[in-house]
């Protein structure tokens, strides 16, 4: 079976169909068994529009569906994770943040990683890199980024400290200690980049949200965009003088989505801090409550959206945003669509971001 998950308090479950479907004996050269089984990424892919092709489950035997296999973490609490798939691998995170592997089509455990960091965040996802030669999983605990082997769970030694990097430094706030960040979201793999945001405080202090990139390889930082625009930024006008000092938040808790061909990431971001008190923090407030195209390469910014200015309601964009396709006039044009809290859907074209 593929991927159907199910996600309990305390279990992961593996559902099968009870009766065999013709794809599942499908001969190695047919299209059936041409159509990948993995999910690779939070949200299935790149595009963000959970969607697999795999037609074994369908509405004449879904409601034969049998557990197959149950994996108990061990732990109380709650599971927010988005598991991968990856080469018949599944890769989750259990409610205190320890990093597993099992067989996917077994539930058997494979390996298991413990930072010795109890989590106390939620942890929504994780990512996965590879090189051919080589495969890692990238995943935050608390406000580290590891980077572990696929196959061993063991951290990458040449990747940042000892195989995990500090998202509390390199945010141009110090005493970098001082600084409240947790990767709840899994980062997004552009090529040799992790591309992370963060989950900030709503109340100051809180750090800024700039997205930032790493090197997949090194764990070093290839570049930053700063939410809270530094002065001679686009933006910087959108709140008092020197904001940059104190302002927070503006930060992309809930993940991003990619246009791989283009090397577009699209980044929504949260609410400025303090979130429903404005009188300091006069204007705009850019890049807080907006859809951000950027250069996936470079972290040039191509354009925005804000959907609320100066928000004190915390209308902030609650998902990552879906790559899709539509047609306007007869013709096809690439969109991206972004929800909203308010309950709007925008759609902009994703290359110029026009409506």
């Amino acid at each position: 079976m593929a991927r159907a998950v199910c996600l309990s308090l305390l279990q992961l479950s593996l559902l099968v169909p009870f009766t065999s479907t013709a794809q599942e004996n499908a001969p190695p050269n047919s299209s059936a068994a041409q159509i990948s089984q993995d999910w690779p990424r939070y949200g299935g892919n790149a595009e963000n529009n959970h969607y697999s092709p795999i037609a074994q489950i369908n509405r004449s035997n879904v409601s034969k569906l049998q557990v197959a296999w149950t994996f108990d973490t061990g732990e109380e609490g709650g599971l927010q994770t988005n598991p991968l798939i990856v080469n018949g691998v599944l890769y989750g995170i259990t409610p205190t943040q320890k990093i597993f592997a099992l067989d996917a089509a077994s539930g058997k455990l494979r390996w298991k990683f413990d930072s010795g960091i109890k989590g106390t965040q939620p942890d929504r996802g994780l990512a996965y890199w590879s090189s051919g030669a080589s495969s890692r999983i990238l995943v935050g605990v608390m406000n580290y980024l590891y980077s572990l082997d696929a196959a061993t769970g063991k951290p990458i030694p040449d990747f940042g400290d000892a195989g995990r990097i500090d998202l509390r430094e390199n945010l141009e706030r110090e005493p970098a200690s001082s600084n409240s960040i947790y990767l709840t979201s899994a980062g997004l793999v552009f090529e040799d980049l992790i591309i992370v945001g963060g989950r900030n405080p709503e109340t100051l202090p809180a750090p800024p949200g700039n997205i930032r990139a790493f090197d997949v390889r090194t764990g070093k930082l290839r570049w930053a965009f700063h939410t809270i625009p530094l002065p001679g930024e686009l933006g910087y006008d959108t709140r008092p003088a020197d904001a940059w000092k104190t302002s927070g938040a503006a930060n992309n808790w809930t993940g991003m989505s990619l246009d791989a061909a283009r090397g577009i990431v699209y980044v929504p971001t949260g609410s400025p801090a303090f979130d429903f008190y404005g009188a300091d923090r006069a204007g705009d407030n850019l890049f807080a409550d907006c859809l951000i195209a950027i250069e996936a390469r470079t972290g040039k910014r191509l354009w925005h959206f804000q959907g609320v200015h100066h928000d004190i309601w915390d209308r902030d964009f609650p998902s990552p945003p879906v790559l899709l396709t539509v047609q306007r006039g007869g013709h096809p044009v690439d969109a991206v669509a972004q929800p909203s809290k308010q309950g709007f859907i925008y759609l902009f074209n994703r290359i110029t971001g026009e409506a």
